[in-house]
């Protein structure tokens, strides 16, 4: 090998390996930037800008083990958590949800349409505190099917159907009156509302809880401790979500900085 040929050679080495390096750094943002390519309406420039802060800040999803109450920012997802808890928009709504089956994405859907195009509130904010039953909603589909999610919800899905993109969302933001587009009920999905800027939080309490019901359902084929258990299903938790130490404790932060509380 000559010496060009060898210095070529190491050049490509490095490039292939930079790569390599920059793919499993950034792997995460580009995952949560997939999540939310715009479907946010003209002039909202404060709610852009969070959905830009929210797709750079970390989530942590390599937890070897979890305790039972989380007491120190590094164990949630406290940077993103942050930008919500600060936003400068508004009006700004949290709804409690906690029924995977219910009507909660349609119900955030309607508050987002009518904020923005009938009270012309373009930078309106709609946050989900997810629990109950609603936050198997936030377990990747790996994990459904690692530990049977569908059984916890008492088999009303076979999988986790409220994740992925609907027909209607490639439509895209170009008509929001049409009656079959991203706006309106033939889009009801998490993708589709985290396109449109909603944030959703994750439960720590929740993930416990159900930790403890397979481990009770023997629904463990890791065989892991509860503490290891919780700790891998919150590793699965969607990289767009946030993970709180608690929903319920969490409307309280919120409602202090004047989110408005919907149910």
């Amino acid at each position: 090998m000559t010496n060009q040929n060898a210095r070529r050679s190491a050049l490509k080495t490095f490039g292939l390996a930079a790569g390599t390096a920059l793919l499993s750094a950034t792997g995460q943002s580009q995952a949560m930037a997939a999540d939310t390519a715009s479907l946010l309406p003209g002039g909202a420039g404060n709610l852009a800008e969070l959905t830009k802060r929210l797709a750079a800040a970390p989530r942590r999803r390599d937890f070897k083990t979890v305790p039972m109450i989380l007491e120190r920012p590094d164990q949630w997802d406290h940077e993103a958590l942050s930008a919500v808890i600060g936003y400068r928009g508004s009006p700004k709504q949290v709804w409690d949800n906690t029924d995977l089956g219910g009507p909660w994405l349609n119900l955030m859907r309607n508050a987002l349409n009518a904020q923005i195009w009938s009270y012309k509130h373009p930078d309106f904010l709609v946050v989900s505190a997810t629990h109950g039953s609603a936050h198997l909603s936030l377990f990747d589909q790996s994990a459904w099917d690692k530990y049977g999610l569908a059984k916890m919800s008492g088999d009303k899905f076979a999988a986790n159907t409220l994740l992925g993109s609907k027909p209607a969302e490639a439509m895209g933001n170009g008509d929001h009156e049409s009656a079959d587009g991203a706006f309106s009920s033939h889009d009801n999905s998490i993708s589709a509302l985290l396109k449109r800027g909603a944030v959703f939080l994750s439960c720590h309490n929740a993930i416990w809880e159900l930790a403890e019901k397979l481990l009770a359902a023997n629904a463990n084929p890791d065989k892991l401790p509860l503490d290891a258990l919780a700790a891998d299903l919150t590793n699965h938790i969607i990289p767009s979500a946030i993970v709180t130490p608690g929903a319920v404790a969490t409307l309280v932060e919120l409602q202090q900085v004047g989110f408005h509380y919907a149910s």
